[in-house]
């Protein structure tokens, strides 16, 4: 059997040395700009997150699956305690590389989003996760995992996709066609046919999921947590989708006392 974390370790690691999107760590200017109180990062892929869903400065953020050598120096200049963590060495030694050159504490622990067991209850005020949990079969560990590290009044920030991405045959968008072709909840593993998952696997691509907005929603609720804001993005034009409907979801969720 596919060990998906394994897979998607390493298909993450050679994104990282392709230099994709989220694998480019930020500039020092930036850095500069964060020390000075002027700073933003995002959940999803162009807005980004209301500066009022945040903590104070001072408190503690685990930026979960959150490697790359962005948000967290982001949040580490801004003032914030950081732990980055994520499944990727490669992304880890972006944020590692940030901090090095830019003089910033980060601890950076690798791992899967799914096991925080190295961090005792209530060891975060709020936990970071951009959109990152389309690389594991089920998110309800996560959610159950965030709401136990984090202390009574801690925020869970998170970003995911809009299951109907995953509703369309992938070579017909790229051929300019919307075709529904799949159901939601949505595996590589199971709903594309067999050819396409194997070129998939022979470009070592990660393998994704789309999960319901049940799971998305409701399972935060069901870990504990309480909604308290949202908002809708697009992919940037990545997708044909984008002109018609946002295909990215942001939440804030409170862990209350």
């Amino acid at each position: 059997m596919l060990n998906i974390s394994e897979h998607n370790r390493e298909a993450w690691n050679r994104m990282a040395a392709r230099g994709c999107q989220w694998t480019l760590p930020v500039e020092s200017d930036v850095i500069h700009s964060a020390s000075s109180g002027e700073w933003g990062i995002r959940l999803t892929a162009t807005k980004f997150v209301p500066r009022t869903w945040f903590p104070e400065p001072g408190k503690r953020i685990l930026c979960l699956a959150s490697g790359g050598g962005q948000q967290g120096p982001i949040l580490a200049a801004a003032g914030y305690d950081v732990t980055v963590f994520d499944l990727s060495e490669s992304q880890l030694e972006k944020d590692r590389f940030v901090a090095e050159r830019d003089g910033l504490h980060l601890r950076l622990e690798q791992g899967d989003m799914r096991d925080l067991s190295r961090f005792a209850g209530e060891s975060f005020d709020c936990v970071f996760h951009p959109v990152s949990n389309c690389y594991i079969p089920s998110v309800q560990p996560v959610w159950k995992e965030a709401f136990r590290v984090l202390t009574a009044g801690g925020i869970l920030l998170s970003g995911f996709n809009n299951p109907i991405v995953y509703l369309f045959d992938v070579e017909a968008e790229e051929a300019g066609r919307l075709e529904v072709s799949y159901s939601i909840p949505y595996s590589d593993l199971t709903s594309l046919p067999k050819p396409l998952l194997d070129q998939f696997m022979e470009n070592g691509d990660p393998v994704v999921f789309g999960h319901s907005l049940e799971d998305l929603l409701q399972g935060q609720m069901d870990a504990g947590f309480v909604l308290a804001g949202m908002y809708e993005d697009t992919m940037g034009g990545r997708r044909m989708l984008d002109p018609y409907i946002s295909t990215y979801m942001a939440t804030k969720a409170l862990k209350l006392g």
